[in-house]
């Protein structure tokens, strides 16, 4: 057997240079990189050696440069994903976070974690987390819970069974998610003899399976009983790339689609069946169907509470129909279970539907929703006042055009804009299975490296901003473009109105000016951004937001675009009250004790409203 003498880091990266997809792409595209004691010797090394064939990216925190691996990953329907590695300890644990995020989100990560030495000589090293009780313990277990794959490389040898699984976990449709490999960093520097053969290119193809036929007749048995079925189309139906075959399947049997935020673009909004966002922030025209619906039929859905009105949306009769990839999620609320391919699965219900048609959808519902949405997001006459969210979200939609996409994580906007955004087809991005603020500008970075042709719209508020704003330098120093717009509404303004109005609490530590501080912030935020190279201003109303986003795209830098907004809610977002005019339940608890009465009273009105709750599982 012909060997060749690497160390094990450079062996890792060697592999990883030679993982392709069926397209001949690397598959991991390349590594993000903050280095530090535990993988700057080993790791760093072996990238400065393959940089030619494996590039290596600086990042400006652990966390925000795997934001931005993931929204690559996201971007690219999952068929390619990037690594990112980090020194041990507070290095290895900022990436947790980002491993939770791409956890819940079904999306897969190379994640590389230095770790403590496999020797135990020099114990403890800097940085160390010892457990009085188990010496086997390092910060690094903190990724087995958020991680789809978890290996510890303690020898050598062990890349050589720890890569391949890694890699096919992340390109299993149905396991995918992050991949953790704790690499212990003496054994990063530690030579072996590795096959040759080891390191011959491999294809990675992302299988499509097909659904059980037993299974599939009992779902067509129960769609061809149905009058009234309504689809919820989720995150499953984009990876899948069956956005066409939806749309095909809704039109053929004139079932109309409700979105989730993942799913959302799936279809484009001007499809005669897309009635829109389901649930907490819904529309109007998709909840109604979907409460009148004799049959749900889940598409690449986890059903989350926000997509079901925290399982009170649905009709006490309706029955739930669930095709997913896994059965964990095929099987939740009691649903009917169709296990496959979100493509290939609806094409074959498609097939043994032959001719059915439901009712007709209510088609004026759905243009009363729209002519809704044109009032939230229409021109406010006085420019010099603050716009609303919705004013702002209308201003950008004008500005731009068919391959703009509007992403967002955290907030008053990722509810907004399900609601109120038009997208094309894929002009939509949003991370919501985490929510996780700090994911914007990040996230925003790997959008538009995952798909440079589209005209990348980051809606960002201003406490989202402040928490993780530093790979604004790294798009600067890269020339990558996207366009920002900061929502400055002085505080945290969608837990304040959450606090306020969903939970009848008071105001309290949200908004700056309810906070225990001795001044009021007075930040510059395009100041800030303008310092680490971006284009950078402060606008003044909607119509120089306007004339600024059309601006931003003729530039190879990031552009922020800072405008004032005024801190409450518009109608339709399912938050100004406990339920919303458009938008549905969402149940978030009330404390049972209060002193105050409208405390008391929101909790009698929480009992009534979890009483609806459908509790099947």
């Amino acid at each position: 057997m012909s060997t060749i003498r690497l160390t094990a880091a450079q062996a890792m990266v060697k592999w990883l240079s030679v993982q392709m997809t069926p397209e001949g792409e690397r598959y991991i595209d390349g590594m993000w990189a903050i280095f530090g004691h535990g993988n700057v010797a080993g790791i760093g090394e072996a990238l400065h050696t393959y940089r030619d064939v494996f590039p290596t990216w600086r990042g400006q925190n652990e966390q925000t440069m795997a934001h931005a691996a993931i929204a690559y990953a996201k971007a690219k329907k999952r068929t390619r994903a990037m690594a990112v590695t980090s020194s041990i300890g507070p290095g290895s644990t900022n990436v947790v976070t980002a491993a939770a995020l791409a956890h819940v989100n079904r999306l897969p990560l190379l994640i590389v974690a230095g770790d403590v030495f496999a020797t135990r000589r020099p114990d403890p090293v800097l940085q160390q987390v010892e457990d009085f009780d188990d010496g086997t313990v390092s910060a690094n277990d903190c990724f087995r819970p958020v991680s789809r794959y978890f290996d510890r490389i303690t020898r050598p040898e062990h890349l050589l069974t720890a890569l391949p699984r890694a890699l096919r976990t992340m390109t299993d449709p149905a396991n995918c998610g992050p991949a953790t490999l704790a690499f212990c960093q003496d054994v990063q520097c530690e030579a072996y003899d590795y096959p040759v053969e080891f390191f011959e290119p491999r294809v990675w193809h992302i299988r499509r399976p097909r659904p059980d036929l037993a299974e599939l007749e009992r779902v067509a048995d129960l769609v061809r009983a149905a009058k009234r079925p309504v689809i919820i189309s989720g995150g499953g139906t984009v990876y899948a790339q069956a956005e066409a075959t939806l749309a095909e399947f809704a039109s053929a049997h004139r079932i109309p689609v409700a979105e989730t935020q993942a799913g959302k673009s799936g279809l484009p909004q001007d499809h005669p069946m897309n009635f829109g966002a389901s649930g907490v922030d819904g529309s109007a025209a998709a909840n109604a169907a979907s409460q009148e619906a004799d049959l749900v039929i889940g598409v690449g859905t986890r059903f989350q509470d926000f997509t079901t009105g925290s399982r009170t949306l649905f009709g006490e009769g309706a029955k739930l129909v669930s095709i997913n990839i896994h059965g964990y999620d095929a099987a939740k609320h009691g649903a009917e279970s169709l296990v496959g391919d979100a493509k290939v699965t609806l094409e074959a219900l498609s097939e043994r539907l032959g001719d059915y048609r439901a009712e007709e959808p209510d088609a004026a519902a759905r243009e009363d929703w729209l002519r809704a949405v044109d009032a939230y997001c229409a021109r406010p006459e006085d420019q010099a006042a603050k716009p609303t969210d919705g004013q702002v979200i209308g201003a950008v939609q004008r500005a731009t055009g068919e391959d703009a996409v509007a992403m967002c994580a955290a907030g008053t906007m990722p509810g907004a804009l399900k609601l109120l955004w038009k997208p094309s087809q894929g002009g939509y991005h949003m991370e919501y299975g985490y929510s996780c603020m700090g994911y914007e500008v990040a996230g925003a970075m790997g959008l538009k490296l995952g798909a440079p042709e589209r005209d990348v719209i980051c809606f960002v508020g201003d406490g989202s901003y402040m928490l993780a704003n530093s790979e604004l330098a790294t798009a600067v120093m890269r020339r990558i473009p996207f366009t920002v717009v900061l929502t400055d509404n002085r505080g945290y303004g969608c837990i304040n109105r959450l606090q306020t109005m969903g939970c009848g609490g008071e105001p309290f530590n949200n908004m700056y000016v309810d906070c225990n501080v001795e001044v009021q912030p007075e930040i510059d935020y395009a100041m800030h951004a303008a310092s680490m190279g971006a284009h950078a201003v402060k606008v003044s109303g909607t119509d120089q937001l306007e004339a600024e986003l059309k601006a931003a795209r003729s530039r190879d830098i990031p552009t922020v675009l800072v405008i004032e907004t005024v801190a409450k809610d518009f109608p339709g977002t399912g938050l100004e009250t406990s339920a919303g005019e458009h938008g549905f339940f969402w149940d978030v608890a009330v404390p049972e004790v209060s002193e105050r009465a409208k405390q008391r009273d929101r909790f009698e009105e929480y009992l009534g409203q979890i009483a609806k709750a459908r509790l099947v599982n």
